[in-house]
């Protein structure tokens, strides 16, 4: 490997909403790389609370004091995506085994497609380990604290959707 290459690491996801998770192995990410790409997913079979641009805008300002960050948005293979991007490997997030049983079948998967594809696993904080986007709607749907869960941003975007009868 050369000493000069510039370690990209490509994190994709719904993010629908964002989560205190996400943006914990975000953060974690920019200390190891020189820069992380942010994928939002674009998926046509998913009927998400938040649009594309609205996930990307609320990535953007949870992610504003990381200068190696940057947010995108991709269809398609995610090998391709790491291509467009030119990154170096995929970051995925683990929180408990069931998630290593998936996400390992998406890695080999995506090393069949393109042999150079690494994937690397990080494990979220103690306090992040139960966090998903979809138990933090569900908290919010049925009035719970949602926002010790979703960074300040969101909460307020969720709000919204709450108070237009949205979630």
């Amino acid at each position: 490997m050369k000493d000069n290459l510039i370690k990209t690491v490509l994190y994709p996801g719904s993010f629908d909403p964002v989560t205190n998770g996400h943006l914990d192995l975000i953060e974690r990410a920019c200390r190891l790389f020189d820069r992380v790409i942010v994928g939002v997913a674009v998926n046509i079979d998913k009927n998400p609370l938040f649009t594309t641009e609205e996930r990307i805008a609320l990535l953007e300002k949870c992610c504003s004091g990381l200068p190696n960050a940057r947010v995108v948005s991709f269809n398609g293979l995610l090998v391709d995506a790491l291509t467009r991007f030119q990154a170096n490997a995929v970051l995925r997030g683990l929180r408990a085994f069931s998630d290593f049983e998936y996400e390992l079948q998406m890695a080999l998967m995506n090393r069949s497609l393109k042999e150079e594809c690494e994937t690397i696993f990080m494990m979220p904080t103690p306090q992040n380990s139960f966090v998903s986007s979809r138990m933090a709607k569900e908290v919010a749907r049925f009035n719970g604290d949602f926002a010790q869960y979703v960074p300040a941003p969101v909460v307020m975007a969720m709000k919204k959707k709450i108070e237009a009868g949205m979630l």
